[in-house]
């Protein structure tokens, strides 16, 4: 699946004041990124605020989205739960009409074991009608998907192509890098690990920090998966202060004053998040002055 190779960004959604969906803001979101080097779109992720973005709402997301970026390039959409059943509910009542992907997630908080790993997935698996990303983000889940578990799906289930693996674990990603089949995809789900795995086979990045900065995110993943270590950690040593200033609060409000600061969407989020603090905000702005004086 060569579509998902290179940087994929997890989409936010912006909203207005009265936190209402900013439909204006997300257009210039996409475009901004189809024209700067982005090689794939992910709604509804964590990033995107999944979780407090209604059914409805998620369903006009996905039709704007697809609307607007008209097949130019491929989008994933996420779909996952702790809840089995109503994943597979989900799956099968949603339209994939401009849909190459699903990015689905662990299972959070119920903490089953490898074997109710397995078998959520090999359920998912069963029904879905597009390939399947698998997301391991034990930091948010409180589980973790052991690479054994990861890779005995990908050998069982041709339709499982890929794992977004967002542990921040160098060594995880090498047992994933190490142990996969040939075609199965490892994609970092870590903006900062990202070139690391990229230089150790891995095939590109689910970012936040690209949708931002997709020019630059972008190059330095292609020139990662290429090899070209030099070129590559010249842009890595770059970004490394704003990656690590998105993170310091909570995701999005980070990534989201960043796109405020270059003028694309406001930073409004919704409760139980908040808005990045004023100090934040204004490192920030600091941050991205010095990028573009580099």
């Amino acid at each position: 699946m060569t579509k998902f190779i290179g940087t994929g960004v997890a989409l936010i959604t912006p909203f207005n004041v009265d936190l209402s969906i900013d439909f204006d803001a997300l257009e210039q979101l996409v475009e901004y990124n189809i024209k700067n080097g982005t090689d794939y779109l992910v709604i509804s992720g964590t990033t995107g605020e999944s979780v407090t973005v209604t059914a409805d709402e998620k369903k006009q997301l996905i039709k704007f989205i697809s609307k607007v970026n008209n097949r130019r390039l491929p989008i994933v959409l996420g779909i996952g739960g702790n809840n089995t059943a109503n994943v597979i509910n989900e799956i099968e009542t949603t339209d994939f009409s401009d849909i190459d992907a699903i990015l689905s997630v662990s299972p959070y908080y119920s903490k089953p074991t490898q074997e109710g790993v397995y078998q959520h997935f090999k359920a998912i698996a069963e029904v879905s009608p597009k390939p399947i990303i698998l997301y391991n983000v034990p930091g948010r889940t409180s589980s973790n998907m052991l690479p054994e578990t990861t890779i005995r799906l990908a050998k069982d289930f041709d339709n499982i192509i890929a794992v977004k693996e967002a542990g921040n674990n160098m060594h995880q990603y090498f047992e994933l890098i190490r142990t996969k089949p040939k075609d199965f995809l490892v994609l970092s789900g870590d903006d900062d690990l990202a070139l690391g795995v990229a230089l150790a086979g891995g095939s590109g990045v689910i970012s936040v920090i690209g949708q931002a900065l997709p020019k630059e995110f972008s190059e330095m993943i292609r020139l990662g998966i290429a090899g070209k270590a030099k070129e590559a950690y010249d842009i890595h040593f770059k970004l490394m202060s704003i990656v690590e200033l998105i993170f310091s609060e909570n995701n999005p409000a980070g990534i989201k004053a960043v796109l405020e600061s270059l003028n694309i969407s406001k930073s409004h989020v919704r409760l139980p998040l908040v808005e990045a603090t004023d100090m934040l905000k204004n490192n920030i702005a600091k941050s991205l002055k010095i990028l573009d004086k580099s």
